[in-house]
């Protein structure tokens, strides 16, 4: 199932990138929420990953382990950076933590141009990072048993941002 999931979404952002002009600087941004989560205590504000967040994890790594990233970053809460932890692994690179903010979403593209880019977020956070990359008010907040939405961003030199969602369960 995964090498399918795998062929699918190798076709999907093969496609996008094709229509690029092999001469510009294209920044390709992938963004996912963090995994499932432990939801023992209502008032713990920092949860671990539960073990089928682990395996989503993992999963992640393994379904995106085709893509040489240049950069991870996460937001940081040990939901998040457990995320990430795996493919950071993979792709020998530490993680960068961000806060999300709108400053920070506006000035994204600019530090990280013409790089591959993992980002880990939240359900409330990461559709308005996407939001804000894009320019368009395209997509609502995550569902909160939803921890399988990739965002795809590709943005070549002044064109406009091509985007596109799958979900990976």
């Amino acid at each position: 199932m995964i090498r399918n999931t795998f062929y699918i979404l190798f076709l999907c952002i093969s496609l996008l990138s094709y229509s690029q002009n092999n001469n510009e600087t294209c920044t390709s941004i992938y963004l996912i929420r963090h995994a499932e989560k432990v939801r023992d205590n209502s008032g713990d504000k920092n949860p671990h990953l539960n073990p089928d967040g682990i395996l989503r994890a993992n999963k992640w790594r393994d379904v995106l382990k085709h893509i040489k990233f240049d950069v991870v970053y996460s937001t940081n809460l040990y939901r998040t950076l457990e995320t990430a932890n795996p493919i950071s692994k993979y792709n020998q690179l530490d993680i960068q933590t961000y806060s999300p903010s709108k400053d920070y979403y506006n000035n994204f593209y600019e530090s990280n141009k013409g790089k591959t880019i993992l980002v880990v977020g939240h359900s409330n956070t990461t559709p308005d990072f996407v939001n804000s990359l894009i320019e368009k008010n395209f997509y609502i907040d995550i569902d909160d048993d939803n921890n399988g939405n990739l965002y795809y961003i590709q943005k070549c030199d002044n064109n406009k941002p091509n985007h596109v969602l799958f979900y990976i369960n």
